[in-house]
């Protein structure tokens, strides 16, 4: 369980501290990933609610993995412009998947710890592997139709670039465009909220605890 909080305070620096990720956070956060991935494999480690949360955030590092490859067979092969340009979009929505669904799980760990030192027995019904394998399903499934729309706004905008626009295509250029752009402004500011509640949490937890 050290080696679990450790890997927990890692990526709240990398998600919920940094203003963004760097080549140091991203390499260190992988690792990390990968060893968390491979000690929740032991027997020893027992099958509770914030496992199955902490488990669902190393595997959100496997994007990062998909994206960083990606780059590199480009770099390796040589791949021209245009088509670098064509596969960025879906390596940056990778990225975005990988980022909001950390801060999302890691937000939900934060909660339930809260629920852990203030309410123990009243919130033991809510702290179930159950629940926490649906809330890992929700997030997981919410992020991936957020970057869906990202990627067909991306499409869409790289299609009329190169072609003309069909009549009959404008209105769903139109509503793509603005929900895609709605989704972001609400994501930044969620993520801004995300970072005010897991710090009162924390401070929270952290004045009980000294109190005790």
């Amino acid at each position: 369980m050290k080696d679990l909080r450790r890997y927990l305070v890692l990526k709240y620096i990398q998600y919920l501290v940094l203003s963004s990720s760097n080549a140091v956070s991203t390499f260190l956060g992988l690792l990390g990933s990968l060893y968390t991935i491979i000690i929740l494999q032991s027997a020893r480690v027992s099958s509770k609610s914030t496992v199955v949360l902490i488990s669902s955030l190393a595997k959100a590092d496997i994007l990062v993995s998909v994206s960083i490859v990606s780059e590199m067979v480009v770099w390796t092969f040589d791949v021209g412009t245009s088509s670098t340009a064509f596969t960025s979009a879906p390596l940056q929505n990778l990225l975005t998947a990988n980022t909001h669904i950390s801060c999302l799980l890691l937000s939900c760990i934060a909660f339930e710890a809260y629920l852990i030192t203030f309410f123990p027995t009243e919130s033991r019904r809510l702290r179930t592997v159950k629940n926490a394998r649906l809330t890992s399903r929700i997030i997981w499934t919410l992020v991936v139709a957020e970057c869906a729309l990202f990627q067909t706004d991306d499409l869409l905008k790289a299609s009329s670039t190169s072609a003309p626009t069909r009549s009959p295509c404008i209105w769903l250029f139109h509503f793509s465009s603005t929900a895609a752009a709605l989704l972001r402004s609400l994501s930044y500011f969620l993520g801004i909220l995300l970072r005010i509640v897991n710090v009162y949490i924390y401070y929270k937890i952290f004045f009980s605890m000294s109190n005790r």
